[in-house]
């Protein structure tokens, strides 16, 4: 009985031990923890006070959270739920738009081309149109992004955009109802009628169905000898899109693993059995714009 009750005074005296360790830790942790919320509060309103220009000190703190992420690794990164509402857009491969490609042009918005079948193709804009006003707000001044997030909008809304036109003395203007606009992430053509090129700009929620309609078509041209896969500029995307694709050009193993802190949040990707090219032979072009996995 004496050594039961030994034991147990050693037991809980051990116990102790461990918690009060634990605890002096715990709290010596927390105490760094706050002295640098402190001296961020500091620094922020040093720069807020004396830096020679005016801050936002949102725009402050986002950039602080980023600075955070990214120094985990190159490819953490915070989003703004502006800019993560433009990625879902960019990633769900559609949006409501016009269906026109466009650059800016000294200071105003000059349209590519009007993509086939859309409401801006259908409305009469033609390639070099320039875009002068939209909703009668004028376009100069504003960044390419700004006229773009202009344009897009619900589907069966209603834009009015003025228009400049060579030829034309007068602005010339259009009412246009907003579509659903299909992003198209994959260009294919015939290389010397037997080598097939295959662009994929990005992973989009689209891409793997559009590449695979595109490799159909390809393959019905008895003469093919190969493929070229153009990722140059592609700045990544969905994983889950990548994975799909990956499995077009491969017969069997490990496509991709992610990991996780704990073991069983990691995760491994393999191909299926069978190629979408037939075993023929595949060029891949990557370039520093080309998104990597590590």
């Amino acid at each position: 009985m004496k050594k039961k009750t030994y034991l147990k005074s050693i037991f809980i005296i051990t116990a102790i031990f461990f918690l009060s360790s634990f605890a002096k830790t715990y709290s010596e942790n927390i105490d760094k923890f706050y002295q640098k919320i402190d001296l961020f509060s500091e620094v922020l309103e040093k720069i807020q006070d004396e830096y020679v220009e005016e801050i936002d000190q949102a725009d402050v703190m986002d950039s602080a959270i980023n600075g955070v992420l990214q120094s985990l690794d190159p490819y953490s990164a915070y989003m703004s739920p502006k800019i993560f509402k433009e990625s879902q857009t960019e990633t769900s491969g559609e949006f409501g738009g016009l269906g026109i490609e466009i650059s800016m042009e000294a200071g105003v918005v000059k349209v590519i081309t009007p993509i086939d079948d859309t409401p801006a193709a259908k409305a009469g804009i033609k390639a070099g149109d320039y875009i002068v006003r939209i909703n009668g707000e004028q376009v100069q001044g504003k960044t390419l992004m700004e006229a773009v997030n202009l344009m897009r909008g619900p589907v069966n809304t209603s834009i009015e955009i003025t228009i400049r036109r060579k030829n034309l003395k007068k602005a010339k203007i259009f009412k246009i109802t907003r579509e659903i606009i299909e992003i198209q992430s994959v260009v294919s053509k015939l290389i010397d009628e037997k080598i097939g090129y295959l662009r994929l700009r990005a992973f989009n929620e689209n891409s793997s169905n559009q590449l695979k309609k595109e490799i159909l078509n390809l393959e019905k041209n008895n003469k093919m000898l190969g493929y070229i896969l153009d990722l140059r500029n592609n700045p990544g995307g969905l994983l889950s899109q990548a994975i799909k694709i990956s499995d077009f050009f491969l017969d069997d193993g490990e496509i991709v693993s992610t990991r996780g802190r704990k073991t069983r949040e990691n995760r491994k990707f393999f191909a299926k059995k069978g190629d979408r090219i037939k075993g023929k032979p595949l060029i891949v072009l990557i370039n520093n714009g080309s998104a990597v996995i590590n």
